[in-house]
């Protein structure tokens, strides 16, 4: 710090001040929110059986934690949403490299991908438990129809806006596609990698509950139909906040791979 310059030292010392203004903002927002909820359900402003109340829903958590039932719903949609997500973003990548090697391929494909990938998502799921069955396979492929067709198009929409005066100096030097491929495309795509896997995490976690509003019998998704169906509003919020949660925990495990990826690229 002694080395830098007092508007470098001046600047770093803001950057920290703005960073914690932040912080302590957003903890504001949730805790003032949490509290007029709370207030509220108390008081009778607003129906406490209709909107239940944070003590309620701790209650509620607690309450599944020492039955240890919240585990298993927990594991089964944390499991599905992480296989989807996996095989999305596998398939994803090779798709796009088998339609950046073969133009051919990408102009035939191109119009089903964008039809699949604007087709309501919720409308495969009755079809789906029909071919499938009500097993976890359907609800995986469930969450990965939600993002795979447009994690499909992203990527290779990314691939074939590389720098061509890279491809082309390895072409130059008498270098193959491949080639062109594993030291041009890929690198230069990780950045593009990373962001459509942060949107996919999501995206199949959505997936994946709209596969257990029908297809399961464990899981969030399971809970949040069942409670709300014997009008256990305790069960649903407390579910709909564990989701909350595991997105949140989901999508900073995809900001630190960003973080170490930014470090070797």
């Amino acid at each position: 710090m002694s080395d830098l310059s007092k508007e470098q030292q001046k600047y770093l010392l803001c950057l920290k001040k703005h960073k914690r203004i932040v912080r302590v903002s957003r903890i504001l927002i949730l805790l003032s929110f949490l509290f007029l909820w709370e207030f509220t359900a108390n008081v009778g402003i607003i129906d406490s059986f209709i909107f239940s109340s944070p003590s309620k829903i701790a209650l509620c958590f607690w309450g599944m934690v020492l039955d240890r039932s919240i585990f298993l719903h927990i594991g089964i949609t944390l499991y599905e949403t992480i296989i989807s997500f996996f095989l999305v973003t596998a398939i994803s990548v090779l798709v796009a490299i088998a339609l950046w090697f073969s133009v051919k391929l990408s102009e035939i494909l191109d119009p089903y991908l964008v039809v699949l990938n604007s087709l309501p998502k919720s409308a495969l799921a009755p079809l789906l438990i029909v071919w499938l069955g009500a097993t976890k396979t359907t609800i995986i492929v469930a969450g990965m129809s939600v993002a795979v067709f447009g994690s499909i198009l992203s990527l290779y929409t990314s691939f074939i806006t590389v720098d061509p005066g890279k491809i082309k100096l390895i072409y130059t030097l008498q270098g193959k596609k491949y080639q062109a491929l594993t030291k041009v495309v890929l690198p230069s795509s990780v950045p593009a990698i990373i962001s459509n896997m942060k949107v996919n995490i999501g995206l199949c976690l959505v997936g994946v509950i709209i596969g257990e509003f029908l297809a399961a019998r464990n899981g969030l998704g399971y809970l949040i139909i069942y409670s709300s169906q014997v009008f256990k509003m305790d069960w649903l919020l407390m579910s709909i906040v564990l989701l909350c949660i595991m997105a949140t925990l989901l999508y900073s495990l995809i900001n630190l791979l960003e973080s170490s990826c930014r470090k070797r690229f």
